[in-house]
């Protein structure tokens, strides 16, 4: 394994900036996973750090060393690509002997029928780490096959196979699981975490699949517009983002947003919630993000409960997701509930629900995240607001 170090990296294609002075640390063995939308900049990132493309400022280092105008074959890192990249004519145990043909034979011992005959003792050790790789994967049943006859997920793990046997001190991923169906990916995303923690090897994974981000990583770096916004572990990109445009990238359903004011105590409120927090060194204009899950269902009676009409519902088997329409305010919200209290609910119900104390999260003007302090008093609602929302750690 090895550490791995992007300093100050910059791109444009022409005048289009792509990636701005990105600086990113990777320790061995991490699984790092690089998350964005479609043209944030993520795959060129992988790929300069591949040697695919040349940065047009700063250093990419592997090990503590420059590796800028080092070619990409001798980096020892193995990239794999979404498209597979698998020869159609040759078998599965050929795909993966490939790279070490490449690396390990010379000229003539490549040539067929007399190659092998002069290394022989060379060519029986490569099928020997073939053999190694599939049995990890559990394709050792399908090396005589060509990638025509495989499936989906065995053509992934054949690629997956063939970056392996050359024992690269990285790997690099580039969406490699965008090409299967949605239960396969599933399936998938727990092999390649798996695979991860048996090889102990450092991962660069691209995708714009936030679900592969969360579930995998040790840590994931969020980019939009060629810049990092957040580095950290997945618990704290969801839990905690710094950045509005994070918090509405990271979960699925999104996060709600409702617009806010500070009141003259530095309350966050926004119509129907008035938080007891008060908002250090911020002032104008905020936005509260409240997620799915921290809003539930409760009686109409409750004290601090937030009432509102279904419009429209999605059934999940084990979460149903209600969109609701407050009636003060007629902002839009998303809320989940357990099966047994959403199912009975129909479009066009009014319901009353509730936030859960202390996750509430703000926003300023510019979109970054405003931190709130807790006060032993509530706050005093406003005339017309309807619940004050006590919010402990």
């Amino acid at each position: 394994m090895a550490s791995i170090s992007l300093k100050a990296i910059e791109k444009s294609f022409g005048e289009t900036s792509v990636l701005e002075r990105i600086d990113l640390d990777i320790a061995p063995g991490e699984f790092l996973t690089l998350v964005g939308p479609s043209g944030c900049g993520k795959s060129t990132l992988l790929r300069i750090l591949a040697g695919l493309e040349a940065p047009d400022s700063g250093d990419v280092l592997i090990d503590g060393e420059r590796v800028n105008d080092v070619r990409p074959a001798d980096r020892n890192l193995a990239m794999v690509f979404q498209s597979y990249a698998l020869y159609p004519h040759l078998s599965v145990g050929q795909n993966m002997m490939t790279p070490l043909r490449l690396r390990d034979l010379s000229f003539t011992e490549r040539l067929p029928l007399i190659g092998q005959f002069l290394a022989r003792a060379k060519y029986r050790d490569l099928s020997s780490q073939v053999s190694d790789a599939a049995k990890v994967l559990k394709i050792d049943h399908l090396l005589a096959r060509k990638p025509g006859q495989l499936s989906g997920g065995q053509r992934q793990r054949v690629a997956l196979g063939r970056a392996m046997v050359r024992k690269p001190v990285g790997f690099l991923m580039d969406e490699p699981l965008s090409n299967l169906d949605a239960a396969l990916r599933i399936h998938m995303r727990s092999e390649l975490a798996e695979l991860h923690r048996s090889l102990q090897t450092t991962f660069v994974y691209v995708t714009h699949d936030q679900a592969e981000a969360l579930t995998m990583s040790d840590r994931m770096a969020v980019m939009m517009d060629g810049k990092i916004l957040q580095l950290g572990t997945p618990d704290e990109i969801y839990n905690n983002p710094r950045d509005i445009r994070v918090a509405e990238f990271v979960g699925a359903p999104k996060i709600n947003l409702l617009p806010g004011y500070l009141d003259a105590d530095g309350h966050a409120a926004c119509e129907d919630v008035v938080l007891t927090r008060v908002a250090k060194n911020c002032s104008g204009d905020i936005t509260i993000g409240l997620r799915p899950e921290h809003l539930a269902l409760c009686s109409v009676k409750d004290p601090e409960a937030l009432q509102g009409r279904v419009v429209h519902k999605e059934n999940l088997g084990a979460d149903i997701y209600l969109h609701v329409i407050l009636h003060q305010g007629g902002h839009r919200l998303v809320l989940r509930a357990a099966p047994i209290e959403g199912v009975p609910v129909s479009i066009g119900q009014n319901v009353a629900f509730k936030l859960q104390h202390g996750v509430a999260m703000v926003f300023d003007e510019a979109g970054k995240r405003v931190d709130l302090s807790h006060e032993a008093e509530k706050a005093p609602a406003k005339s017309g607001v309807k619940a004050t929302v006590p919010e402990v750690a």
